[in-house]
């Protein structure tokens, strides 16, 4: 246990902004993380492969992926069959409560499943017995330079304040779910404040809510306004709030349009404008 961990996190230094030239954000690890990817849940077998390569073709370099997504080897296989070098690209992957116990052999079977030497992004998938245990297992694989920034899923202030002070490894990152209808407004800060990076899951409010989400009226004038889609706008909302975005989809043009973010910001006044559509309105269990 850490006990100064608290005081450390208060006296380093802050330096969560993005570099919008390059697309990507220092993490505390030392590494340098891409703010706009793909997540792939709920993208299996061939789908999965195939997205995967589309996404690489049209520049996404950040893949999420899960142990719960069955989906790993797959990815392992396009970014193998892609070409591109494997520094290239930056693989997060999560560990499920059901692998606390044991850890180690959960790690080293990502690594299998992957088919890579070592894990750019291993998160907590979220809080669950043992996930003391399994951070620092985590902490452990850093060491031994076969996972190079960990982190937590779906772990908020009150967790947080729990979990902090029983680690030595600072995360690196917090990826919880962030939309317009569920904002995170308090949450993103406190985050934020120690030099931890925080990601969004569900940038388009998830299945059963992206159209409602993207048919919203003030996101739609604003896309308008800038002759982009209303799933640009969301995503650039994102990067403005300082949050790193992970976008799903198996449609070749949704990913390569998931990627054109770069080409307008959105004034002061839209950004309020969406902030103010924030319903507290979860959208999944975790």
């Amino acid at each position: 246990m850490n006990s100064d961990i608290i005081n450390r996190l208060q006296q380093q230094e802050h330096n969560n902004s993005f570099n919008f030239e390059k697309r990507v954000v220092k993490l505390n690890s030392g590494y340098e993380m891409p703010i706009n990817g793909i997540g792939t849940y709920s993208l299996t077998g061939e789908v999965c492969y195939n997205s995967i390569i589309s996404a690489l073709e049209s520049g996404v370099r950040l893949i999420d992926t899960a142990y719960m997504y069955n989906n790993e080897e797959e990815i392992g296989r396009a970014i193998k069959d892609s070409g591109i070098p494997r520094e290239e690209i930056f693989i997060t992957t999560k560990l499920y409560p059901n692998q606390y116990n044991n850890p180690e052999s959960a790690i080293d079977m990502a690594l299998d499943k992957l088919g890579v030497e070592y894990i750019d992004l291993l998160l907590l998938h979220h809080p669950g017995t043992n996930d003391i245990k399994a951070y620092k297992a985590m902490e452990k694989y850093v060491e031994l330079g076969k996972i190079r920034s960990i982190g937590l899923s779906n772990w908020y202030i009150e967790e947080l304040e729990e979990f902090l002070p029983q680690i030595d490894i600072i995360p690196a990152v917090v990826q919880n779910e962030i939309h317009p209808y569920y904002q995170e407004n308090d949450v993103i800060p406190y985050i934020q404040s120690p030099g931890i990076v925080v990601e969004g899951w569900y940038p388009f409010g998830g299945r059963g809510y992206t159209s409602e989400l993207l048919n919203n009226e003030v996101i739609t004038e604003i896309a308008d306004n800038h002759n982009v889609s209303s799933a640009q706008v969301i995503l650039r909302w994102n990067l403005q709030k300082g949050v790193v975005v992970i976008s799903g989809s198996s449609n070749p043009n949704h990913i390569k349009e998931n990627t054109e973010i770069y080409h307008f910001e959105l004034s002061d006044r839209e950004m309020n404008l969406i902030n103010q559509l924030d319903r507290n309105e979860k959208h999944d269990w975790y």
